[in-house]
């Protein structure tokens, strides 16, 4: 595999670690590692990160709270969980920009299209915060209308399974594991791997899927590097790009050079 450009969506949840709530520090940078280390081979890193171990959206409705101001307070904890990686890859001397579907002025950009290419044409780590900015869509649906913009090559999606599976792997033992699957195959078999607004729009604008297992450590490098890992969603079950576009080779930006340090440019 040869990807250029990706999108990693990871699950608010799996922040918690074994602890029931709230940020678990060693996950946490453990991920930030993650990212560093591929990050540091060239390969340009955009992040879409969820906030279920703060708040849910659809828990507004079972509180008797209204939906729309319940989709708001799970945006708002997207950008709390972005925050969290943002210090821990900027503890790791990564470049990083946190980009936000809400206007939060002091601690984040707002989201702009060309200015997160850019960002991520520099070399920096890009996260995307507070979902797409409007309620009723999922950080799953955010993060493949942020890849389809930014034009990457992939959507990964790290999850604590090691892909997708014919039935719950964590209560089927007999369950069996898909090392390749087309989106329509995905529809056929009424498997859940996004929500369907966020399935979509990959499946229409020929975005592949991988699925993998985000929490054993090493995994997502291995993955770039073409081990056999997760399970791969596209048109056809193969691992064709979207774009195939080159690497950037110039002499300030290139693909070989680590991703990491201090930035002197702001824009």
């Amino acid at each position: 595999m040869n990807y250029h450009r990706i999108l990693l969506k990871l699950s608010g949840e799996a922040l918690m670690g074994q602890q029931q709530y709230g940020i678990d520090a060693e996950r946490l940078m453990q991920y930030a590692s993650e990212i560093k280390d591929v990050a540091a081979t060239g390969v340009q890193v955009a992040v879409v990160i969820g906030g279920g171990n703060i708040y849910r959206g659809v828990q507004a409705e079972a509180f008797g709270l209204d939906r729309v101001q319940g989709d708001y307070m799970g945006m708002l904890a997207t950008v709390i969980n972005s925050m969290a990686l943002q210090s821990a890859l900027e503890k790791l001397d990564v470049s990083t920009r946190l980009l936000s579907g809400l206007t939060i002025q002091r601690v984040c950009e707002p989201y702009i299209r060309r200015r997160a290419v850019r960002h991520l044409e520099k070399g920096r780590v890009v996260i995307f915060g507070a979902g797409i900015g409007s309620p009723y869509f999922t950080t799953d649906s955010a993060a493949s209308l942020r890849a389809i913009e930014i034009e990457a090559d992939v959507v990964l999606k790290g999850t604590r399974v090691d892909g997708i599976y014919s039935a719950d792997p964590e209560k089927n033992p007999d369950a069996v594991r898909f090392p390749a699957i087309t989106f329509d195959e995905v529809i056929a078999k009424n498997l859940n791997v996004m929500d369907m607004t966020a399935f979509t729009l990959c499946k229409e604008n020929n975005l592949p899927i991988i699925v993998f297992d985000m929490n054993t450590p090493g995994n997502l490098a291995r993955l770039l590097n073409g081990e056999p890992m997760g399970t791969l969603v596209s048109m056809n079950g193969t691992a064709a790009t979207r774009h195939n576009k080159p690497p950037v080779l110039d002499a300030k930006h290139s693909a070989l050079q680590p991703a990491v340090g201090p930035q002197p440019e702001q824009a």
